[in-house]
């Protein structure tokens, strides 16, 4: 639908040629990693906050949806416009504003790639810690919009552990700040980590005031295999019992070694499983550090145990991990990825649960994640175009959140609920979580134009 003329010449003025309604143009920016699509009516390109001020009223007076949009990288349909309306993506606002070590913080724009912004902290002896996966290409706006992190959350924290303050505009049309550019504050309610995960349902965030953390002076890349899967998540338990926290702990179950294996090499092991463990800190601390570490490994079921001696080690040791999404890919476009968490110890339930659905429905899953925080990203490797399949996979689906659920977890650890997750929220959460959360959804987008059909089911 094509957007009415007062509407669009609003937008012209506040944009100028920074606005699109060309139908191929708009249909780039209809669609994310989740595969899912809309076309949106425009799509403008803000480069300021008070152009963003000014596009949240103007959208608001219209009465027409408004998508905030990163570059598009999550995976649960969180900016597909799906009511149509305008898309504002942020990829021209990604200016570094400031740079602060001595106050340990940076002042950035939404439309700052995570990987960029870890370029500029690196000579300053510092890093932002969330990293997923998609660092080189995602932005640090959308980084805030899911709580998205990655292997290091397990020691240094998500988005919401790291971000000081924000500055932002409401549904309402409202600019306001949250938080404050020291590392503690009692002032009020937490309005920073409210918005944090909110996936642009509450407020557009113009600029982040992050926390940064000194870069570690060493570090060490540990490798330990299993002849099964259940071994190797009782292993993650003892090793997150011990002392030392690592700064990454990967696991990977025996499919997903295959599936690796086939697209990386033989440098990946055959192995039921495998935990890739980094630890960090001060040089002289790291061989004790290993040491603990490799005792908690040990265990019944350990088949090797190897530590990276070189750079050139490092890159093998990981290889297994890198070599993997591009694998479930090439195999299954169509696969349903889950993002589950479980508390640690909880772990081994959770692998041997998710063995006995995929058996039960006729359906691969292939497992592997940040086992350091219960966090196990669950493919669904279905075929839509095998009838039997595509029947089992909701049903699948379904069993796999009520395994997580049992056992006292939750449906997203960073990749949010968007599109594709709302209808299994009321599962996670009581009816009066639920009302109160549409009461502050109420009150920060009392016309409820932004990322409408997201996160909150009807």
């Amino acid at each position: 639908m094509a957007l009415a003329p007062p509407l669009r010449a609003s937008l012209a003025d506040i944009f100028g040629a920074a606005l699109s309604t060309d139908p191929a143009e708009c249909l780039v920016y209809g669609y994310d990693n989740s595969r899912r699509q809309a076309a949106p009516d425009a799509v403008v390109f803000p480069q300021t906050h008070e152009q963003v001020v000014a596009l949240v009223r103007t959208c608001r007076a219209a009465r027409t949806p408004l998508v905030a949009r990163g570059r598009g990288t999550n995976t649960t349909g969180a900016t597909v416009p799906v009511a149509g309306g305008v898309v504002a993506s942020f990829e021209r606002m990604n200016r570094v504003l400031r740079l602060d070590p001595a106050n340990r913080l940076a002042v950035v724009e939404p439309g700052v790639l995570n990987g960029d912004l870890q370029t500029a902290l690196k000579p300053l002896g510092f890093f932002w810690a969330p990293d997923p996966t998609s660092s080189p290409y995602c932005s640090i706006g959308g980084n805030l919009a899911c709580n998205s992190a990655g292997p290091r959350t397990v020691k240094y924290g998500a988005p919401r552990e790291n971000t000081l303050g924000l500055r932002a505009v409401a549904g309402s049309g409202e600019e306001f700040r949250a938080g404050y550019y020291t590392s503690k504050g009692a002032t009020g309610y937490d309005l920073t980590r409210l918005l944090i995960g909110a996936e642009g349902t509450l407020a557009l965030i113009t600029e982040a005031t992050l926390k940064l953390t000194p870069l570690p002076a060493a570090k060490r890349v540990l490798r330990a295999t299993y002849s099964g899967i259940e071994a190797a998540a009782a292993a993650v338990s003892r090793i997150m019992a011990q002392p030392v926290t690592p700064c990454a702990l990967e696991f990977l179950d025996d499919e997903a070694l295959r599936l690796a294996r086939r697209h990386g090499g033989e440098a990946i092991p055959v192995a039921g499983a495998m935990l890739l463990i980094e630890v960090d800190g001060e040089a002289d601390f790291l061989p004790a550090a290993e040491q603990s570490v490799a005792r908690a490994a040990a265990g019944e079921g350990l088949l090797e145990w190897r530590s990276a001696a070189n750079a050139a080690e490092v890159d093998s040791l990981w290889a297994a991990r890198k070599a993997l999404s591009p694998a479930l890919r090439s195999i299954a476009p169509m696969k349903i990825n889950e993002d589950v968490v479980v508390p640690v110890s909880r772990l081994p339930q959770l692998i041997a649960g998710l063995k006995q659905i995929s058996e039960k429905y006729k359906i691969p899953i292939v497992n592997f994640g940040h086992a350091g925080n219960g966090n196990i990203h669950v493919n669904l490797l279905y075929r839509p175009e095998d009838p039997a399949q595509a029947a089992a996979a909701p049903g699948c689906l379904a069993a796999v959140f009520d395994l997580v659920l049992a056992l006292d977890g939750t449906l997203s650890g960073e990749h949010g609920i968007g599109l594709v997750k709302r209808e299994f929220l009321p599962r996670a959460l009581d009816p009066v979580s639920l009302e109160l959360m549409r009461r502050i959804k109420a009150q920060f987008d009392p016309d409820g134009i932004l990322n409408p059909g997201k996160l909150l089911p009807d």
